[in-house]
């Protein structure tokens, strides 16, 4: 399994861009073909008090790098990375990274 994490640092307006992430990021990036799996999670401070390093962390999954790296040449794929500079004012660092699976798990899907 291949992984493309999304770290989104934290935004100058965190509810412009929750409104534009689920409002227009996410149908534009649904239009990718071939994803495996995909998880978005806004990061929480480890103690009370603490700002987490990141706003929210975003997993894309395939088969392997060659699938993702399709996937994001495609123009489907332009668009969305294209988009992401339009609400992640404070910035996003993509990671690519082989996924090893220690204890299988299975996560129920979100209702948008």
């Amino acid at each position: 399994m291949f992984r493309l994490t999304v770290l989104y640092g934290h935004p100058s307006d965190p509810e412009a861009f929750d409104r534009y992430y689920h409002e227009v990021h996410i149908p534009l990036a649904r239009r990718m073909k071939g994803l495996k799996g995909w998880t978005i999670g806004t990061c929480q401070p480890v103690a009370a008090g603490e700002k987490p390093p990141y706003y929210m962390i975003v997993g894309l999954y395939t088969d392997t790098r060659a699938d993702m790296e399709a996937i994001l040449e495609s123009p489907e794929g332009k668009a969305a990375v294209a988009d992401v500079p339009k609400f992640a004012t404070g910035g996003c660092t993509f990671l690519f990274n082989d996924e090893k699976v220690l204890v299988p798990f299975s996560l129920a899907t979100a209702a948008e």
